[in-house]
């Protein structure tokens, strides 16, 4: 399997990994040779050894972008949330690890639970192209989205136009409502972003070496590893295995 699943995923004999820019949990900085540094490239630096072959590392500035190049022949595998949306030109492994998303509401919000957010007159802030915002674009029903163009964009969008809803991932969040006064975060999370490895569809064999790769990663605590190691234990989750076919 490993000859094979080294020609599907390494055409070109180095292995290039998209590495999405814009998760400041998963790329945390840059390593002295100015590559991303970060739980998300170091998982790639392990897939690369156990294939055996060199690794190029391929920044995106955001996680759609990358996605966008999916058909394109600039990466063999990426590292990116999984959601549906994607999965119609990417085939991805099970989660490695999980980063919860949830609600912010400014002081003088009526609003109590996640459930009530989904109703006409609401209108939530959200970054367009994000995991969590593709999410909310397939499932809110009543409530508004406004899209914003970064993670940054959606918290000024929230304030300057007093919205209702700010929508995010929970470490994120904890950071924003401490600059609002009187703001809080909403009990429980509306979803899960699965961080996880993908690939071309065509790749079959390819895909099947990566869910292996990943289900070792996670049950040796290699992922726990790394998120110890790159100082985000109390913001990133290892995911559960993937249920046995």
């Amino acid at each position: 399997m490993l000859e094979q699943a080294r020609a599907e995923l390494v055409p070109t004999g180095v292995l290039r990994a998209a590495i999405n820019m814009s998760n400041f949990l998963l790329v945390t900085g840059r390593t002295p040779e100015g590559d991303p540094d970060g739980v998300s490239p170091d998982i790639a630096r392990a897939l690369a050894e156990r294939l055996g072959v060199g690794l190029k590392l391929i920044a995106f500035k955001n996680p759609g972008e990358l996605a966008d190049a999916a058909l394109d022949d600039v990466w063999d595998i990426g590292n990116i949330g999984a959601v549906a949306e994607r999965a119609k030109t990417i085939t991805f492994t099970a989660a490695y690890a999980e980063i919860g998303a949830t609600y912010l509401v400014p002081a003088r919000s009526p609003l109590q639970d996640i459930s009530e957010v989904d109703r006409t007159g609401i209108r939530i802030a959200v970054y367009e192209r994000s995991a969590y915002g593709l999410w909310l674009s397939d499932n809110i029903r009543h409530a508004e989205l406004i899209m914003a163009d970064g993670l940054d964009q959606s918290f000024e969008t929230f304030v300057e136009q007093q919205l209702d809803v700010l929508a995010g991932l929970r470490p994120r969040l904890v950071d924003d409502v401490q600059k609002l006064p009187g703001a809080r975060l909403l009990d429980g999370q509306f979803t899960a972003v699965q961080q996880a490895i993908g690939t071309r569809p065509e790749r079959v064999v390819g895909a099947a070496f990566l869910r292996d790769f990943v289900e070792d990663a996670k049950a040796s605590g290699l992922v726990a590893d790394l998120i110890e190691k790159h100082g985000v234990t109390d913001r990133l989750t290892v995911a559960p295995a993937a249920p046995v076919a």
